[in-house]
């Protein structure tokens, strides 16, 4: 038997795609033989699979299973939950590997599987194994088992036994996603008032698309801070490994901001350590970093490469622009929104300043959104590489850790392509307006060198 995965469905850190039309129970079914096939390979026999609310996930998860134990694994089935309690799961049971069906953050149609093996990321080359795997019928055989196990409340207690204190008035929005129930139980262990929104799971995500990252699905959660006057609010993507946030006077505080306040109590403990952030994050957080004392580390975008950089560094602390936040330091190296929710309640009490306080004393900077260019297939890299040469051929400033960051006397902009996609993406930030617009005329001027213009 042999299957052919859409290529469109494997990412560089997952597998993920539209249900019906690029993703399916087949698929599903597929991606269970292939990774058995890999879990077997390396010596391993049990597996965890966790799933989030989506509508279809049930029926993506049954196949999977399905494809697991006919692969001659062992699962190990821990219901309904946010990715980071998978993680958990397959850092702390005798398990060798892990799978959540998820479809993150993206629209509600969508869906996918995010993998782990031998307590070590599985991304890129090992997506496209699977692949492989399938396409030549190359898979393990079994008769593996399925046990159900409960591990919610144990999840829940370990996000509060490193807890560090702080009495806060706190909203909490969980966007109908994953994480609900365990924020339901999470916020029954910790001190201060806390106020929930939409934490019943559904995969219809009745009053908002859970995506913290962009500003107009945290105005439920803007609103309830501003009508129960709260000291903040946080927000969760559909997940939970991405967290948002807003202070007491409605402004969000990006991952990066996020990261800048969680740095401090963490380089108290452990000073002159790497904190790793990635190549979109803003100056002011490196520069934070420094300030702090620690040692800052640019890196390439996405959760599975600063989980690899982190284990490399032995750094206790990384985080996206996005608002992916990595513990390493008394946490298990693993992105997980709950858990940076817990240790930024600490980190504000133990600065002795309100959230917004601490926000007014970042230094101003004005940022883009995202930008995103569409160009031809197969072009996206050859884009990047000829700014590239242009750049250094003009004695710019420039850092190639992940596409082109150039740093210029009005601030910084980044050029970078996508690792599914045929886009680029953008980004600039500076001191203010006529620096920001500079900026961004300079990305439109060397794209436009290579013949892309943005729609």
């Amino acid at each position: 038997m042999t299957h052919i995965l859409n290529p469109a469905i494997l990412r560089e850190y997952d597998i993920r795609g539209t249900v019906g039309r690029t993703l399916g129970e087949d698929d599903a079914y597929a991606v269970g033989r292939s990774f058995a096939t890999r879990v077997r390979r390396a010596g391993g026999i049990r597996v965890a699979v966790g799933r989030d609310g989506r509508l279809t996930s049930p029926m993506l998860e049954a196949a999977l299973v399905r494809g697991l134990t006919e692969g001659g694994v062992d699962v190990v089935r821990i219901g309904i939950g946010p990715s980071p309690m998978l993680y958990w799961a397959e850092a702390t049971l005798e398990v060798d590997g892990g799978v959540q069906v998820t479809g993150s953050h993206n629209p509600r149609d969508d869906n996918g599987f995010k993998m782990m093996l031998m307590r070590a990321p599985f991304y890129g080359e090992d997506v496209k194994q699977l692949a492989e795997l399938a396409a030549a019928g190359d898979w393990s055989e079994g008769a593996g088992s399925v046990a159900d196990v409960d591990v919610l409340g144990d999840y829940v207690a370990r996000l509060v036994a490193g807890g560090q204190g702080g009495a806060f008035r706190i909203g909490w929005d969980a966007g109908n996603g994953a994480a609900g129930p365990a924020i339901e139980q999470l916020v029954k262990l910790l001190p201060g008032e806390h106020h929930l929104l939409f934490t019943d799971v559904d995969g219809e995500f009745p009053h908002h698309h859970p995506d913290p990252t962009k500003e107009a699905n945290l105005a439920a959660l803007k609103a309830l801070v501003a009508e129960r006057t709260l000291d903040f609010g946080v927000a969760f993507d559909g997940d939970g490994d991405r967290i948002g946030a807003v202070d007491a006077h409605g402004r969000v505080v990006w991952g990066d901001q996020l990261l800048a306040i969680l740095a401090d109590p963490v380089l108290r403990a452990l000073p002159g350590a790497p904190i790793i952030a990635d190549v979109k994050s803003s100056a002011r957080l490196f520069e934070r970093i420094a300030e702090l004392g620690g040692e800052p580390v640019m890196w390439k975008t996405g959760h599975s490469n600063l989980k690899v950089k982190m284990k490399e560094l032995g750094a206790p602390l990384a985080g996206e622009a996005s608002g992916h936040i990595f513990f390493g330091h008394d946490w298990y190296g693993f992105d997980d929104a709950l858990y940076a929710a817990v240790r930024l309640i600490g980190a504000v009490h133990l600065a002795g300043r309100t959230l917004a306080e601490l926000v007014d004393a970042m230094p101003i900077a004005v940022a883009t959104p995202e930008l995103r260019f569409a160009v031809p297939e197969g072009r996206r890299w050859a884009v990047i590489d000829e700014v590239r040469a242009r750049l250094e051929q003009a004695g710019a400033t420039v850092d190639t850790t992940d596409g082109v960051r150039v740093t210029t006397p009005a601030g910084w902009w980044l050029l970078r392509a996508s690792n599914t996609e045929d886009m680029l993406t953008a980004r600039a930030e500076a001191d203010d307006q006529d620096g920001l617009d500079q900026l961004v005329a300079e990305i439109d001027a060397a794209l436009a060198a290579s013949g892309v213009r943005r729609r």
